[in-house]
């Protein structure tokens, strides 16, 4: 249907490609469209034409000569025998898609210093694209909503990523040449949702993608095939029981108000939010209405819904801000009353109802809506961990953000993507891993020159005065690792930049400095290799200018010699001296030296551009 209606409309760029755009310097220039099947397409770009035809779909590809950086802006065109589409005030730069979870897409207008930045924010020759935030179960070639590139204001830089935006001015003033900016990013998403179908099926097997394939066409077949996976949960943390097969054996009680169950004062729930929370309501069908197929609409729920009508699950859901509307066959209505049955899962913050009654209802077939009032029961489960989650989990599904929000970006080359983002991984092992994936799928995309900037965790959480397992230290552990393990990425350390009451620290301007000389090449400070010699442990650092330094004393602080446990880890004074660090042997067993391993460690160990040498572990060569 979409290449029949293409055929009688000129040629359309893919939807990352308009007028005030950024394209990359120094490689060949890809543009993607879409136009009638079978089309022969003409692209002319400053006087150079290329010619392709689309494949039956519609989609084309154009493939121009790379190009020099021009502030000069640019013309394309694109015809065919049904018309023409021009994209005109195209200039040619670097592009950088900016992506990740809260800490890079929170905005300049959240950062330091905000007023005075945004005031001195217009640039012509820096251009923005924010990309929707969507998710879908399959890749799309369009975003959610249309998305459109503008030249750096304050009313476009306010809203925009300010690690992203502050990367940006530095690399404007050093190169002078235009930039553009992709802001792709969603507050709270895991890793595994930003990689390609490919990697899910790589690290995640068939099985999951065939599930999100089915979710794709039919979310009731889909729910289904994942519910018996959600019922061996649920019978092994609850001594075998089944509240869906028999509701009767809760112990129910009317809620005390439509409202989130943290209002529900005196049950718990006010005091213990993160709970599994059975709701049940029951509606009445004429033999009319119970006919036909209908729609089951329950609003939003916070976090995580499994409905059922009449013992038969109908949808599982994740999304807070998500609205429920679940195809229910007519198989499984009745005329009379019939029951709806929801257990919803919180993990945190407010659980349950996002929203008022008026949003819930049942719409028959033939079109009349029944509605389900406010007067709900409910039962408070023995199980308060939270479900296992689908593949097509709004915020961790697999591969969800890449397919409504990287996969429209189609083949257009960039310099490289800078990732901030790790904060919701915490805790599972294995993300040096999925950052190779995610390495691997955007250059698949984006092309082998992509450039991937990596952002170390900030410091966030409790302090602590003794040397503590870490599952953040972990993380960032893992990060500096997979960097180490490709050949042209960088580890941008946000050690010392965090506030340890607040997992958004604001200064990401001196974040965005960082990045933007990891981005240009220059090296920045990292732990090479630690080495026993006779009484001295020696730590070699690679990227460090004008000599390491410990700022407010003798000693950096966070330097830890361990052994082959946590137990042996010990706070050691260490000497800088040049690009390393010496430390002299305890007697006690070492075989690894690590410097910042917390959650939040205090950390004061600089070189001379006050660039903080990052978190790590090194082994101790004998």
């Amino acid at each position: 249907m979409l290449a029949a209606g293409a055929a009688h409309a000129a040629p359309q760029p893919g939807a990352a490609y308009g007028d005030h755009m950024v394209l990359q310097r120094g490689q060949p220039i890809m543009i993607e469209g879409t136009a009638g099947g079978g089309a022969q397409v003409t692209g002319t770009l400053d006087g150079e034409t290329q010619r392709t035809r689309a494949d039956f779909q519609g989609v084309f590809r154009l493939t121009f000569s790379a190009r020099e950086g021009s502030t000069d802006p640019l013309t394309l065109t694109l015809r065919d025998a049904s018309g023409e589409t021009a994209i005109g005030d195209i200039l040619i730069g670097d592009v950088w898609l900016c992506s990740g979870q809260s800490n890079m897409e929170l905005s300049v207008a959240r950062a330091l210093n905000s007023y005075n930045e945004l005031r001195l924010s217009p640039d012509e020759n820096m251009r923005l694209l924010m990309v929707p935030k969507f998710t879908a179960a399959a890749p799309r070639r369009e975003f959610g909503e249309p998305a459109a590139w503008h030249a750096a204001t304050p009313e476009t830089v306010e809203p925009f990523s300010a690690a992203c935006f502050y990367m940006a001015k530095k690399l404007r003033a050093d190169n002078g040449v235009p930039v553009g900016l992709i802001h792709s990013n969603w507050g709270g998403s895991a890793a595994s949702s930003w990689l390609s179908p490919d990697h899910v099926r790589t690290m995640f097997g068939q099985a999951a993608l065939d599930q999100l394939q089915l979710y794709d066409h039919d979310p009731l077949a889909a729910a289904q095939a994942f519910v018996p996976q959600w019922y061996d949960w649920w019978r092994a943390n609850d001594n075998g029981n089944e509240p869906w097969t028999n509701p009767d054996m809760l112990e129910w009680a009317d809620i005390p108000k439509f409202s989130f169950w943290n209002e529900w004062r005196g049950t718990g729930l006010d005091t213990q939010p993160a709970a599994n929370v059975w709701l049940r309501q029951s509606f009445t069908l004429t033999a009319e209405q119970a006919r036909g197929e209908g729609t089951l609409s329950i609003g939003a729920i916070d976090d995580l819904d499994l409905t059922w009508v009449n013992g038969h699950p109908v949808g599982y859901t994740f999304g807070w801000g998500v609205e429920r509307n679940y195809r229910v066959p007519a198989e499984y209505l009745h005329e009379g009353e019939n029951e709806v049955l929801i257990v919803a899962s919180n993990n945190w913050d407010t659980g349950g109802f996002f929203a008022g009654p008026e949003r819930l209802f049942f719409a028959s077939a033939g079109g009349d809506t029944v509605p389900l009032g406010a007067d709900w029961e409910y039962s408070i489960g023995a199980i308060a961990d939270m479900p296992p989650r689908a593949p097509w989990d709004g915020i961790a599904g697999l591969g969800v953000m890449h397919n409504y929000m990287i996969a429209p970006l189609g083949p257009m080359r960039l310099a490289g993507v800078a990732w901030y983002q790790g904060e919701s991984d915490v805790g599972p092992a294995g993300y040096a891993d999925k950052l190779h994936a995610l390495f691997d799928g955007w250059r698949g995309q984006f092309g082998d020159q992509a450039r991937m900037l990596v952002v170390q965790l900030a410091d966030y959480g409790t302090r602590t005065s003794q040397p503590v397992a870490s599952g953040w230290a972990d993380l960032r552990e893992e990060q500096r690792q997979a960097v180490l393990a490709d050949g042209n990425a960088a580890l941008v350390t946000a050690i010392d930049l965090g506030e340890p009451s607040d997992i958004h620290p604001a200064n990401k301007n001196v974040l965005g400095l960082r990045m933007a000389l990891a981005a240009e090449g220059v090296a920045l400070p990292q732990p090479e290799s630690a080495a026993l010699d006779g009484d001295s442990i020696t730590v070699t650092f690679s990227g460090v200018v004008g000599g390491l330094q410990a700022y407010s004393g003798p000693f950096p602080l966070g330097v830890e010699l361990c052994g082959d446990s946590q137990e042996t880890c010990r706070f050691v004074l260490a000497r800088p001296h040049g690009n390393q660090l010496l430390i002299s042997a305890d007697g006690l067993p070492a075989t690894r030296v690590r410097h910042g391993w917390a959650d939040a460690p205090v950390v004061n160990l600089y070189d001379a551009r006050d660039i903080a040498v990052p978190a790590f572990e090194l082994e101790i060569v004998q």
